[in-house]
C-alpha cells in the first residue's frame, strides 16, 4: 500500500521547517510508523554522502535518523550547491549532472520532475508515512509556474499542507495570512492548517490572535510550538552557530568562516563539551590566541583562498602556526593549506587556473570534473605530533569533493599542521577527545573539566527533545487526521 504523506511549507527561509519535519519523523517512529523524510529540491552546501556514495542534503539526514532509518538518496532527489551568488552544481539522485546559471536552471528544472516522481514513488512503496519539506516560501509568486518543491510539489503527490511561520522574527500573523492571500485558490485548499514555530511566552497572549487568524485563514490554528533549543545538526549558512557571541573558554578553537563554507557541521563534537569554545571568526581581529585553528571545507576553494589572503586572515594563521598552534584543514580547508590549488578545466568557476597555496602541507591539489563521493572508514595510523593519540582509534567520514591531491593517508601532517578530507573525521567514539586530551596536555590544562558525553545516546536524547516539543505544540490529533484525509 502507498504511503500517506504531509507536506511542511514555510513563510519564509528558516522558519523551522527542517527541525519539524525531523521532529514528526521521530513522533511517527514513537508511534510505531515507518516514516521517511522527502525534499524534492534541496539549497545547501551542507551535504553528506551516504553508504552507497551518493550525495544528499544533510536536513534529510537528520531527518532519517530522527525516523531511525538509513540515510537514502531518494530522500532528496535534486540537491543544488551555490558555486557563485549567480550559479549552482546541479546534483541528481545523488550525482553531479554539471553546473548552471540560475536562470538556465529555472528554465529547464521541469526536466527534473521524473527524477523527483521516481525518488518519491519508490519511497512511498516502503514506507508508512512521507514526511515532505518545501523550501522557502509556496508564495514566491514570481518562482511558482515552474514550482516543482511547494505547491508544485503537493499536487503531483496529492498532499495536504500545514504551513509554518516563524513567530520569532516577527510579524508572524502577516507572514501566515499574506502567503494564504497569495495563493491560488486550489493551492489553498491543500493548507489544513497553520503552525506558529519558535515561540516564547505564555499561549494565552496569543489566542485573539489565533482566533482572528483561523477566520481569515479559514483553517484552524494547527499548534503553536515552543522555541526549543536542541543540538542538531544545522541545514546551511543560516546557521545560530556562525553568530553565537562565544568568548575564549578553557579550550579555545577557532574556525575560519569562509565565504562558501560548507560542512560546518564537523566541528559539532567539540562543541558538545561545555568547557570548550567554538568561535567562527571572519577577520584576524577575531583570532585572539586559540588552542587550535580549523580551517573547513568550501563549495569554492579557489575564491575562498583569495579571500583569506585578502582579509589577512592567511597571513595571522601562518604566524600561528609559527608558533606552534595546531592547524587542521578538512577538504577545501585542507587544499588551501597546500603548495598550490590547479583548476585546468574551471570545474570551480572561478577564473582562475592556478594559485599558490598557503605552503603549510606538502601537497598540491588538481580539481577535475568528476567529483570524487564515498564514505570512508578505517583505523587512525602513523599521525605524528600533537594528535599522535588518535592512532589506534576507528574513524568514520566521507568525502566530496573535486581536487585530487594524491594518494595520501587519511590524515598528514607537517609539523604542527594537520590535514584531511574526510567529513565528520571527529564524529566517532574517542577522536574529539584526543583531540581535546592532546590540548589540555599542551597547555596544562585538565580534560576532565571539559566533561564528557556519549555521541549516540547523546544525538537520540536530542531527537527525543525535538519530538516532545513538536508533540507538546501541535495537535496531533488533527495531524492524524489530516493523514488519514479526514480534514
Amino acid at each position: 500500500m502507498k504511503a500517506k504523506n504531509i507536506m511542511i511549507q514555510g513563510t519564509m527561509s528558516n522558519a523551522g521547517k527542517s527541525l519539524l519535519c525531523a521532529g514528526l519523523c521521530r513522533i511517527f517512529r514513537q508511534d510505531g510508523y515507518r516514516a521517511a523524510p522527502f525534499k524534492s529540491q534541496n539549497m545547501a552546501l551542507n551535504s553528506f554522502i551516504t553508504k552507497d556514495g551518493f550525495e544528499m542534503g544533510r536536513a534529510q539526514v537528520v531527518q532519517a535518523e530522527a525516523a531511525g532509518i538509513e540515510p537514502d538518496v531518494r530522500m532528496n532527489p535534486i540537491l543544488l550547491k551555490p558555486t557563485t551568488d549567480v550559479g549552482s552544481q546541479i546534483i541528481v539522485h545523488g550525482r553531479p549532472v554539471g553546473n548552471m546559471r540560475a536562470m538556465e536552471y529555472y528554465r529547464r528544472k521541469r526536466e527534473f520532475v521524473p527524477a523527483v516522481m521516481e525518488a518519491y514513488d519508490s519511497l512511498a512503496a516502503e514506507n508508512d508515512i512521507i514526511v515532505i519539506e518545501g523550501a522557502g516560501s509556496p508564495a514566491e509568486i514570481n518562482l511558482k509556474a515552474e514550482d516543482i518543491v511547494n505547491m508544485g510539489l503537493a499536487k503531483m503527490v496529492d498532499a495536504p499542507v500545514l504551513l509554518v511561520g516563524d513567530i520569532d522574527r516577527g510579524g508572524v500573523f502577516a507572514q501566515l495570512y499574506g502567503t494564504v492571500a497569495l495563493l491560488e485558490p486550489d493551492e489553498r485548499a491543500r493548507i489544513k492548517g497553520t503552525v506558529v514555530n519558535k515561540f516564547r511566552g505564555d499561549r494565552k497572549i496569543l489566542e485573539p490572535g489565533l482566533e482572528m487568524l483561523e477566520r481569515l485563514c479559514g483553517v484552524p490554528v494547527a499548534g503553536v510550538i515552543p522555541y526549543v533549543h536542541v543540538d542538531i545538526d544545522d541545514e546551511d549558512s543560516l546557521s545560530e552557530r556562525f553568530i553565537r557571541n562565544t568568548a575564549a573558554k578553557l579550550v579555545d578553537i577557532a574556525a575560519v568562516k569562509l565565504p562558501r563554507i560548507s560542512n560546518f557541521t564537523d566541528l559539532a563534537p567539540f562543541e558538545r563539551f561545555g568547557n570548550v569554545s567554538v568561535r567562527y571568526i571572519t577577520k584576524p581581529s577575531e583570532l585572539g590566541d586559540p588552542d587550535l585553528i580549523v580551517i573547513p571545507g568550501t563549495k569554492s576553494t579557489i575564491t575562498d583562498l583569495v579571500w583569506l589572503r585578502e582579509s589577512g586572515l592567511e597571513a595571522k594563521i601562518k604566524q600561528a602556526a609559527s608558533r606552534n598552534t595546531p592547524v587542521f584543514g578538512i577538504c577545501g580547508g585542507y587544499q588551501m593549506l597546500g603548495r598550490s590549488v590547479a583548476d585546468p578545466e574551471g570545474v570551480e568557476a572561478s577564473g582562475i587556473n592556478e594559485i599558490a597555496g598557503m605552503g603549510l602541507l606538502p601537497i598540491d591539489t588538481v580539481f577535475e570534473g568528476e567529483k570524487i563521493q564515498r564514505q570512508t572508514h578505517g583505523v587512525f595510523a602513523d599521525i605524528p605530533g600533537i594528535f599522535a593519540p588518535l592512532n589506534g582509534i576507528a574513524y568514520e567520514g566521507y568525502e566530496i569533493h573535486m581536487g585530487r591531491s594524491g594518494k595520501l593517508p587519511p590524515v598528514i601532517c607537517s609539523g604542527c599542521v594537520y590535514g584531511s578530507y574526510l567529513h565528520g573525521i571527529f564524529d566517532s567514539a574517542g577522536i574529539a577527545e584526543a583531540v581535546l586530551r592532546a590540548l589540555c596536555e599542551k597547555k596544562g590544562a585538565s580534560f576532565e573539566t571539559l566533561g564528557s558525553f556519549d555521541p549516540k545516546a547523546y544525538k537520540e536524547a536530542q531527537y527525543d527533545k525535538l519530538a516532545s516539543a513538536v508533540r507538546e505544540g501541535l495537535d496531533m490529533e488533527l495531524v492524524y487526521d489530516i493523514l488519514d484525509r479526514k480534514r
